[in-house]
């Protein structure tokens, strides 16, 4: 037991370093990469959908219900009783990956944390199969993700369970500015259906053209991602030692 008192705890900034790195490798360079991160991709989706749907809730609207599609596409069925209420439902939508991506990159710093992060996504995403989520694609796509997260709470290493919890952060907190130019974007189709795109419903909430709104959900995206960085590397600092006693051993 006092080895195993006196050994170092897992780099923070090495597990960031990491988790930055694998997302760039496997998305720039990797041949099918962005097939290899599937399942973050749908998990991101979910996170986009419950931000809509979080967000019409704490405004007085409703949420009846979650679609999540094979493309990667989504949709939530929220109801709002006010124009101005319609337009942050929509940004909540755009808001919420880059915003769960800084709170994971900021807070999972350390084996337990990381833990406890996974275990808590695993079961909000287990609760929203429960309430909301209607879709095929979603009732078998998501129990595999909430059971990858469960198989790093319950059988991954200290150093791979913070590699992935910063892993899945920065998938979220990139998510609404990667290449897609969803915010730049006046429509989309879902489900075979032609829509207005978030942004689209945002400016014409609070007026506007959408693409100026767009740049700036772009930048408090960015700023939101630097942010989530910035405590992720900051917060813990070098990694130290125990210098408990030699018969007290932390699980």
């Amino acid at each position: 037991m006092g080895d195993q008192a006196t050994k170092p705890k897992p780099s923070v900034r090495r597990a960031l370093i990491i988790a930055l790195v694998a997302y760039f490798f496997v998305t720039r360079f990797v041949p099918f990469g962005r097939t290899l991160l599937y399942p973050l991709t749908l998990l991101a989706t979910w996170v986009h959908e419950m931000g809509h749907g979080m967000t019409a809730l704490v405004l007085g609207g409703s949420f009846s219900s979650l679609d999540v599609f094979a493309n990667g596409s989504g949709l939530a069925h929220c109801a709002t009783s006010q124009p101005w209420q319609a337009g942050l439902t929509a940004a909540g939508g755009l808001l919420a990956p880059p915003i769960v991506g800084a709170v994971l990159l900021a807070t999972s710093r350390g084996p337990r944390r990381a833990r406890i992060l996974l275990a808590g996504l695993g079961v909000a995403i287990l609760l929203s199969l429960a309430i909301w989520v209607r879709s095929l694609t979603g009732w078998i796509a998501l129990p595999i993700v909430a059971a990858v997260l469960a198989a790093f709470v319950v059988w991954g290493g200290p150093r791979r369970r913070m590699v992935f919890a910063q892993l899945i952060g920065v998938t979220l907190a990139i998510d609404t500015v990667s290449g897609s130019g969803y915010l730049f974007t006046a429509s989309v189709t879902v489900d075979g259906t032609e829509r207005p795109s978030d942004i689209t419903n945002f400016a014409h909430a609070f007026g506007g053209p959408y693409l100026a709104w767009g740049l700036l959900l772009a930048a408090i995206s960015f700023g939101l991602l630097g942010l989530g960085l910035y405590l992720a590397w900051h917060g813990d600092g070098k990694p130290t030692r125990n210098s408990t006693s030699p018969s007290v051993r932390k699980r």
